[in-house]
């Protein structure tokens, strides 16, 4: 009795310290997130077991399998989940380190009352008191460390439910062969901070402020794409100088298949979607990589809305989204959404849905009906008094995945009160290529043609999108395009232009 009473009370100090340095991870993982997990009840719910054996995801090949059979067999101080399983690979919350010290403890406070303790018994106590002190010592700074740690981040944390990253774009844009009046080395760039939130763990609230500034050169009404990720958010750097709200926007989940989303302000066209499915579109520079007739087909201006996204089936998801405008004055064809008329009264309204296939392996599809009640921006768009310059819009979206290789593109057919307009792009890229995370790509096609256009405009951009890190992504690339605008004295209106995208994400 008085060797298994000296076996357990040695076990305290070393069970105690391999749950605090568990213990001190999981604290360090919480320091970093903004989202503590809801805590599993099955956790203190623990189960006294007799034999290692009966732990069924504990195998003789793992490292800490003798640990564990002495811990069992000679202390009787390790307990396991009601399921049998010991879950060795998972940082240990606060409440299974005080059930797993109680059930060490309740061995002891169990000897001391069958033999009580003698006054060799105290002599050897003290014995060991002395031998262990270095270590006792060294664990009890430990404890310290971790508490003064601790209360560090609660005091100086931003946020224990909001997440803050930023991101910072630059270009340089420099033109080989194009028009007269454009021949000059231009500079963009643009700088974003992101406030996430998350009240429950499945829900964000986004706010977004974004400025920027510069002087690119934009024949295409996006070159500068900052992003790489459409012109939905008015990316165009020379567009903006002060600093404003971008997005605003609460989305959560009802159920494990519907997510709704309610927006104040930064949401139209394909931010409504869950893939825009073409992969060229962000790793490209010009805006043009991302499928045009979103922009072209939906609403002029950043607006309200509500959005909602159904997921049948890990892969088959349907998207549905509304937008109205709120700047401008008055309820005129782009104008703000009056008291007097209302939100969905709006005379710039646009509504898309969109039906997606995303699958693992080859090939992801999309189908997008989309209806704007003020993008009169088309060119021969025959907006007449009360008119509100409505444009349907239909379009296809492919992507073949080969693994390293992909082929992608889209059509879109674009109907309005002047006539009909077709624009598209198709292209192909390798991902991973010599770095991994590296996308190189081509593609192009024809655009929409706009108010001020004379033809459709046509582009052609090869890029290289390559990661450095997980701070740094830069983009050279080659960008040849026809404007299709309207020139008196000059025919040539095609333009080569070179461009370099630095990002930064911190």
């Amino acid at each position: 009795m008085a060797k298994l009473f000296w076996q357990s009370l040695l076990a305290v100090p070393a069970a105690l310290g391999a749950a605090v340095a568990v213990s001190g991870s999981a604290i360090a993982a919480d320091a970093t997130t903004t989202q503590v997990s809801n805590f599993d009840e099955d956790s203190v719910q623990l189960a006294q077991i007799t034999s290692v054996s009966e732990l069924t995801d504990v195998l003789p090949s793992d490292w800490a399998f003798q640990a564990l059979q002495s811990l069992v067999e000679n202390y009787g101080c390790i307990q396991g989940y009601p399921d049998r399983t010991f879950r060795g690979q998972r940082s240990m919350t606060r409440f299974e380190f005080a059930a797993g010290l109680n059930s060490c403890l309740d061995v002891i406070a169990t000897l001391l009352a069958q033999s009580g303790i003698d006054p060799e018994d105290m002599a050897t106590i003290r014995r060991l008191q002395e031998e262990f002190q270095a270590e006792l010592a060294t664990l009890r700074g430990r404890v310290d460390a971790l508490e003064a740690q601790t209360a560090i981040l609660e005091a100086q944390q931003f946020s224990t439910t909001t997440k803050l990253s930023g991101q910072a774009d630059f270009h340089i844009i420099v033109p080989f062969d194009t028009l007269p009046d454009e021949g000059a080395t231009s500079v963009a760039g643009r700088a974003r901070l992101n406030f996430d939130s998350s009240f429950t763990g499945d829900d964000l609230l986004r706010i977004r402020l974004q400025g920027g500034s510069g002087n690119a050169l934009d024949p295409f009404g996006g070159l500068a794409n900052a992003s790489g990720s459409g012109a939905a958010d008015n990316d165009d750097p020379s567009n903006f100088y002060n600093v404003s709200i971008d997005d605003f926007y609460y989305e959560f989940p009802i159920g494990s298949r519907v997510t709704i989303t309610a927006s104040a302000r930064g949401l139209s066209g394909d931010d409504w979607v869950t893939s825009t499915i073409v992969p060229y579109d962000g790793p490209s520079v010009a805006d043009a990589g991302g499928p045009q007739f979103y922009d072209a087909g939906g609403s002029t201006s950043n607006g309200a809305g509500a959005g909602i996204s159904i997921a049948f089936t890990d892969s088959l998801i349907f998207d549905a989204g509304y937008t109205a405008s709120n700047n401008g004055t008055g309820d005129s064809p782009g104008g703000a959404v009056s008291p007097s008329v209302g939100l969905f009264a709006a005379r710039n309204q646009s509504y898309i849905a969109q039906l997606s296939y995303l699958s693992d392996g080859f090939l992801d599809l999309g189908l997008t009906y989309m209806h704007s009640d003020g993008a009169a921006r088309f060119a021969g768009n025959d907006v007449t008094a009360g008119d509100s310059g409505a444009v349907n819009t239909y379009a296809g979206l492919m992507n073949l995945d080969f693994g390293a290789f992909f082929v992608a593109g889209y059509a879109a057919w674009q109907d309005f009160a002047g006539g009909q307009d077709f624009n598209w792009t198709a292209g192909a890229g390798f991902n991973d290529l010599f770095i991994e995370g590296a996308q190189l790509g081509v593609y192009g096609g024809q655009l929409p043609q706009l108010e001020g256009y004379s033809e459709n405009p046509y582009i052609v951009e090869g890029y290289y999108n390559i990661p450095f890190n997980e701070f740094l992504t830069i983009t050279p690339a080659l960008i040849w395009g026809n404007t299709g605008l309207e020139q008196v004295d000059n025919d040539d209106v095609s333009g080569f232009w070179g461009a370099l995208r630095a990002t930064f994400r911190f």
